[in-house]
């Protein structure tokens, strides 16, 4: 078997050249153009001095020359960098140093994120230069096929522990969009799918080839917005689509959502961080359709675990599974480890997820330890995430090992907590982190967003907490905040809460 990114547009712009492939604000290409210009691409990288194995790095919001230039990367067997625009200059400036690629291409909004001292290539800017820079190169693909094991994307994590880590993907690893477009997602070429997450991340770029995989029309939006994304999906047909659950509460905030013409839609993938119950019955019953819970890591190239839709089932005997975030796909082992001494946990036990699948990472870019640290010997991967398994082999996340809190030698793990919550009908949004105690060592405290115009105070959340929970999980101080700070994936950064509240003489675990 061969693979590579670029197999996949080569096969449809030989066998439907005039289907659509990518829409964008309003302009569509077919399979046969993005064919054509991923290969001028490849030919203007060429051109440019950019060679096998060389980095291309791309620094924009949503845009169709981010496919263009996946699958042009594809096509010489170069490697393309996703950057994070919501990051400072000094962090683009020290992923850049990191991977060094031979070639930056920017949008111009952008462009101030450059340090102008860090990039060490050619800097190519979207727009006019670029249509430049690729239109003067042939249209011509030299068929160059890549080896499973070859590096296609480096993906940087999102920096919740500090510097962000280069996460090697292979062609192997993203072959599975394909697979996970038909067993999980139920798509095909008739599929109709949006995708409003950030491209330099999994959820983005992963699930983005998985209805192009299938020769279906992916519907591109530069960034969320909740409005627009709810007219899109009238006026495409969307039939599907991947959201965090912080989108997902927004989409049904947005005024007219409950009216709005969702017919279309046939599943709602959600995923990256956890969701409440009272949030994932809500959106079951105003989007009317198929759910999926995904779990996975940029490390695992995207969803190895999956809730599918028939175990959503809100008002049924099995409402339960709601919590879960289902059971490891069938080409992924997954076991639950205790992480000091590496056996399997008993069933019901929480221990930490491992798993072994050929979509794991090849490592991280220039970090033979933190691979080490990660990667076993035997090819399983350490995820740090905290959970359990029943005896029917699903998963219930708990939290990262290192968010969980222990108080009087009692482990809490936020999520759980924050899932009680959640359930408030004054609480829009809420994180739990452990602070510190003179006599318990750490104690819990929630940081709620409240709902506009609700009147909960602290007593009431806490002998809210009290009727679900056990005390020694119950927060034992409340603190309201207008937002909750958030890295790309959407999920909560934890580190930057607990700063607020730990001394500065004492480490904060990130």
């Amino acid at each position: 078997m061969t693979f590579s990114l670029a197999s996949i547009v080569r096969a449809y712009g030989a066998t439907t050249p005039m289907a659509p492939a990518l829409s964008f604000e309003g302009v569509t290409l077919t399979f046969g153009e993005l064919d054509n210009r991923s290969s001028q691409v490849a030919n203007a990288l060429l051109a440019s001095g950019v060679r096998q194995g060389d980095r291309v790095a791309v620094l924009t919001k949503n845009t169709p020359e981010f496919f263009e230039i996946v699958f042009g990367c594809s096509k010489i067997g170069a490697i393309l960098v996703g950057l994070n625009w919501r990051l400072a200059p000094a962090e683009i400036e020290a992923i850049v140093a990191d991977a060094a690629p031979a070639m930056i291409i920017v949008s111009a909004d952008q462009q101030h994120l450059l340090a102008s001292s860090s990039p060490p290539g050619l800097i190519v800017e979207l727009g006019d230069g670029y249509e430049r820079w690729r239109d003067s190169a042939p249209p011509t693909d030299r068929g160059v096929d890549g080896e499973l094991h070859d590096v296609a994307l480096i993906l940087y994590t999102s920096g919740t522990t500090g510097m962000p880590k280069g996460v090697m993907l292979t062609n192997e690893g993203m072959s599975f969009a394909s697979l996970l477009g038909t067993e999980v997602w139920s798509m095909s070429a008739a599929s109709i799918n949006l995708v409003a997450m950030p491209l330099f991340h999994i959820g983005g770029i992963g699930y983005g080839l998985s209805t192009m995989s299938h020769g279906g029309h992916t519907v591109l939006m530069r960034e969320v917005d909740t409005t627009a994304i709810i007219e899109t999906i009238a006026a495409y047909g969307v039939t599907h689509s991947f959201f965090v659950p912080a989108v997902i509460q927004m989409l049904l905030a947005t005024p007219g959502v409950e009216s709005a013409d969702l017919s279309s839609l046939q599943l709602l993938a959600y995923g990256a961080s956890p969701i409440g119950d009272s949030l994932l019955r809500q959106a079951i019953t105003v989007f009317g359709c198929g759910f999926t819970q995904n779990y996975g890591l940029t490390e695992t190239s995207g969803t190895v675990v999956a809730l599918a839709p028939g175990d959503h089932d809100p008002g049924g005997p099995r409402s339960a599974l709601l919590r879960s975030c289902g059971r490891a796909l069938p080409w992924v082992e997954l076991r639950v480890i205790d992480p000091d001494t590496f056996d399997d946990v008993a069933t019901g036990s929480v221990g930490e997820i491992w798993v072994r699948s050929a979509m794991v990472t090849a490592g991280y870019w220039k970090q033979p330890v933190a691979t080490a640290e990660t990667l076993m010997p035997d090819g399983w991967l350490r995820t740090g995430d905290a959970a359990y398994q029943d005896e029917n082999g699903y998963i219930f996340l708990f939290d990262r090992f290192k968010d969980m809190i222990v108080s009087g030698g009692e482990n809490v793990y936020p999520a759980e907590v924050e899932n009680v919550l959640a359930d408030h009908p004054d609480i829009a949004e809420v994180a739990v982190i452990g602070v510190p105690h003179e006599r318990w060592g750490e104690t819990v405290k929630a940081i709620v967003v409240a709902h506009p115009g609700r009147t909960a105070g602290e007593p009431d959340l806490i002998d809210f907490a009290r009727t679900r929970l056990a005390k020694y999980k119950c927060p034992t101080s409340i603190e309201f905040a207008p937002v909750l700070p958030r890295n790309a994936s959407g999920k909560v950064l934890k580190k930057e809460l607990r700063r607020l509240y730990w001394p500065s003489n004492e480490p904060v675990i990130s």
